[in-house]
């Protein structure tokens, strides 16, 4: 893999800050916010000065029943190739669900959600990668996810899940360590052995990133400084192997430019001190292989093969069961953690309710101290169907026809700014009179 070296990833928030920061050899910018044709000035700047930018990906949802899309691969190369970026990164996640193969409405997630550690969801995984791998113009590079839930009844440990992943496809791999601690504190698991498992030869870069304790579930906020567990984590792994690159993510909450250099800087000392340190020996006691047999599974089908189609299906089931029920209100599947998922679901709404105002501040504005209680009322039994500037129609759809705000002139407000954004006249009194009648029928 290319070296990359400390980086950091690249907000507008913090354009200015990120250009000013010493020592930068890189930085990493999230994909969907790019357009290729009209960059913005700073990475444009950074790269005249030979800073390296990688696009990181987020909507992909390589981990879900469905193929890839073909629209959103080619988006994603040609952000490759506009930034001149050395390799891409995506998720192993999966972001909606629903739609054909289940036979019903399609749902989005606005979140990364974990993918189950089963034979299935690995095999379609592989085939999903493969189908990037065969789009994108670079190498192709995959992160591991942070997770307030886990399924029930895994095949395989994170480690060896993602091992195998490497071994069929050759895929890269993105080693968020903020998220191995997160596993840990979340679901128990030891990022140890997690490291013990990995192919390190494969390591395209690292995250760091800082996150919050909250009623001992971890948050991975990116809204926080990074924590000496984080650190530690990154010790281990630079004891293992020099990492080719590392970077910083920061997502909100930004500090000023001197605390984002002390993070650098702290990043810096772990890897030079994780390097000279004792190198990492296996547990005492533990006697399992990084690559665990898997006898009768060994098979790499072609993406279009007829075998496919069962593993597709049935993810393609559990997959929608899970998200109708993190985002629609539905009953929880079978084997979860009841409390986990409505940790999770509360999670999810809170971030639908902050990207919402983000994308449209217009309407914290127009319905005052009352718009996220409004909102979160919205999200309880209303999933995202088209993305966040969507939701914001949606919502204020949702509200119109509820007949709020309250004050007439804030409504009217309100349902001007529906009719211009979705060119469509808002809803009457006769109209909310009639939907209302035939939702009680």
């Amino acid at each position: 893999m290319k070296h990359l070296g400390i980086g950091i990833g690249w907000r507008p928030d913090i354009a200015e800050a990120v250009e000013g920061l010493a020592g930068l050899d890189w930085v990493e910018a999230v994909a969907e916010n790019l357009c290729p044709g009209h960059l913005p000035d700073s990475l444009v700047r950074l790269r005249e000065r030979g800073v390296t930018v990688v696009p990181h990906g987020v909507s992909l949802g390589l981990g879900g029943a469905e193929r890839p899309d073909p629209g959103r691969l080619a988006g994603l190369a040609a952000r490759a190739e506009a930034l001149g970026a050395p390799l891409v990164t995506e998720h192993i996640a999966f972001v909606r669900a629903g739609g054909a193969l289940t036979a019903s409405p399609p749902l989005e997630a606005g979140h990364l959600l974990p993918v189950p550690r089963t034979r299935d969801a690995l095999r379609v995984l592989c085939e999903n990668v493969r189908i990037a791998q065969d789009a994108l113009p670079v190498p192709l590079a995959l992160e591991n996810i942070a997770a307030l839930i886990g399924w029930p009844d895994e095949e395989l440990t994170e480690g060896q899940f993602l091992a195998e992943l490497v071994e069929r496809t050759g895929v890269g791999l993105l080693i968020d360590v903020a998220n191995l601690h997160t596993n840990h504190v979340n679901r128990g698991e030891d990022p140890t052995k997690t490291l013990d498992a990995l192919p390190l030869d494969a390591l395209a870069y690292v995250h760091v990133a800082g996150g919050v304790e909250r009623d001992g579930v971890w948050h991975d906020t990116h809204a926080h400084p990074v924590t000496r567990p984080v650190l530690d984590v990154l010790a281990d792994l630079a004891s293992r192997c020099a990492p080719p690159g590392v970077l910083l993510e920061r997502d909100e909450a930004f500090p000023p430019a001197e605390e984002l250099a002390g993070e650098l800087d702290a990043i810096r000392s772990t890897i030079r001190s994780g390097a000279t340190g004792t190198p990492h020996r296996r547990i005492p006691g533990d006697t399992s292989t990084p690559y665990p047999a898997t006898p009768g599974d060994t098979s790499t089908p072609h993406p279009d093969t007829p075998d496919t189609a069962a593993p597709r299906q049935r993810l393609a089931l559990a997959q929608t069961a899970l998200l109708s029920s993190l985002t629609a209100g539905t009953p929880a599947p079978a084997g979860f953690d009841g409390r986990r998922l409505r940790v999770q679901a509360r999670a999810l709404a809170a971030k639908r309710a902050d990207v919402v105002a983000r994308v449209a501040p217009e309407l914290p504005r127009l319905i005052g101290d009352g718009y996220r209680e409004a909102f979160l009322s919205y999200a309880a039994s209303r999933p995202m169907r088209g993305g966040y500037r969507q939701d914001a129609l949606d919502f204020a759809r949702f509200l119109l026809d509820a007949g709020r705000p309250a004050d007439p002139d804030a409504r009217r407000a309100l349902a001007r700014w529906f009719k211009e954004r979705a060119g469509t006249k808002p809803p009457g009194r006769a109209a909310r009179l009639l939907r209302t009648l035939t939702r009680a029928a």
